[in-house]
């Protein structure tokens, strides 16, 4: 939803408020960065987490500051970066960066009912290593009891997205300095197994 806080006030042509930008980005992402301030102290804290429709799922001990805050219903801004590449102009004032963002403000929601808190740790472990859930030891109720789940609704988000190459100044279209796009990319490696694994084959879905 456009709002007053998800209306960027520069390059607001690349602001995006449908859901199909906004789930896409958030679904590619592994981490968030959820900030909040206390008493005027600024806190910005990066978390795993997941999609569910029109809300975010994280977790987090029950003892942890960071959650037993925010578990309170203060406002909240939670952000999600995907780099896709380094803009090269002619100027170092023109250098930019290619990337697929979005901002989300809101307050946590406790989820409580038991099945619904495991159904987000499935999500959220899945969602790093996909269908690694199934092939774990089955959680336990003290496991479940020690972890509190938060969700945040999307209502007000917004996306922001920049692609292309360079856009130099008119007079330094000429000048022999190299400009372009360097990409970037996230690959995952070779799973690298521990002392307790080395005997043991490489799941299917970890290959």
């Amino acid at each position: 939803m456009q709002t007053a806080r998800t209306t960027p006030s520069r390059s607001a042509k690349r602001a995006h408020y449908d859901s199909e930008s906004i789930y896409s980005i958030l679904d590619e992402a592994l981490f968030c960065t959820i900030s909040y301030a206390i008493d005027g102290q600024p806190w910005s804290i990066p978390t795993a987490f997941a999609r569910e429709g029109d809300r975010i799922l994280i977790h987090g001990s029950v003892g942890s500051h960071f959650i037993r805050e925010i578990e309170k219903g203060i406002p909240v801004c939670i952000s999600v970066t995907l780099l896709d590449g380094l803009v090269l102009a002619k100027s170092g004032f023109s250098h930019s960066v290619n990337y697929r963002s979005v901002i989300v403000f809101g307050k946590a929601q406790k989820v409580e009912e038991y099945d619904e808190k495991v159904n987000a740790f499935v999500l959220i472990t899945n969602k790093l290593i996909p269908n690694r859930w199934d092939d774990l030891r089955k959680e336990t109720a003290s496991e479940v009891r020690k972890t509190t789940v938060l969700s945040f609704s999307l209502e007000e988000a917004s996306a922001k997205i920049r692609t292309g190459g360079p856009k130099d100044e008119p007079e330094d279209q000429e000048l022999p300095i190299w400009s372009g796009v360097i990409p970037l990319e996230t690959v995952r490696r070779p799973a690298i197994p521990d002392e307790s694994s080395v005997s043991l084959p490489l799941p299917d879905y970890l290959h």
